[in-house]
């Protein structure tokens, strides 16, 4: 089971999509995006890695970078939108905060998961129905700078064997004060005496700078039936 987070967006204002938008953002932040921000590999640890990077700046100061290049200036004003740039923070650290986590499936009320400030919830996080259709929303809140090559992985392991592993590079986000939603696509859980029973998982949110903004370890079920609300 992937609990997976896909690359369509309900708000993508300040996001940054397609070559030459890449092309400019590497220019424009004057650092060479890790190979993860390009597209997702077969590595397992590739979240992991070490990630060398050049000099950050705050987003003020890569505002006034090349000022006089036309094609980046209208670069600029498409990705930033309408973000007072009087209000950013002076620091060059982006901050990315996971508002929520949620598991949709039809004809049923949406999970809504509690996050935990430590990261590891107490118990089985959620239970699943085997056989059923379902997919994961969440949104974020990016503020002070521009994160670069944002991703999502996600492990699971069923009796200490690793069963499934996510990673899905969602792009580069602008700071705004209207949160970025984002919904998978459904899937559908397995089924079968095997399928059921209790997993372990790991999911991390990361940027090309290998900062991690949620680190959750968890267990869930796959039951014959839903858990009772």
């Amino acid at each position: 089971m992937s609990l997976a987070v896909s690359s369509s967006n309900n708000n993508n204002m300040g996001r940054v999509d397609g070559e030459d938008a890449q092309k400019s953002c590497d220019e424009y932040i004057t650092r060479s995006p890790s190979e993860a921000s390009l597209s997702a590999t077969d590595q397992e640890d590739e979240d992991d890695a070490t990630i060398q990077l050049g000099p950050q700046y705050t987003l003020k100061e890569q505002l006034e970078k090349d000022k006089d290049d036309e094609s980046l200036r209208r670069w600029k004003e498409q990705l930033l939108g309408a973000v007072d740039v009087n209000n950013v923070g002076e620091s060059a650290d982006p901050e990315v905060k996971i508002i929520s986590l949620s598991i949709i499936s039809p004809g049923r009320p949406d999970i809504v998961l509690p996050i935990p400030e430590d990261g590891k919830p107490k118990g089985p996080w959620f239970t699943l129905k085997e056989g059923s259709i379902y997919s994961l929303r969440f949104s974020f809140q990016v503020s002070n700078n521009i994160v670069v090559g944002f991703r999502y992985t996600n492990n699971v392991w069923k009796t200490g064997v690793k069963v499934d592993t996510t990673k899905e590079m969602l792009g580069t986000f602008s700071p705004q004060l209207e949160p970025y939603t984002f919904d998978a696509p459904e899937e559908t859980t397995p089924s079968g005496y095997f399928a059921r029973g209790s997993y372990t998982a790991k999911s991390k949110f990361v940027d090309d700078d290998n900062k991690c903004y949620l680190d959750i370890q968890y267990t869930f079920d796959i039951r014959k039936d839903w858990a009772n609300s």
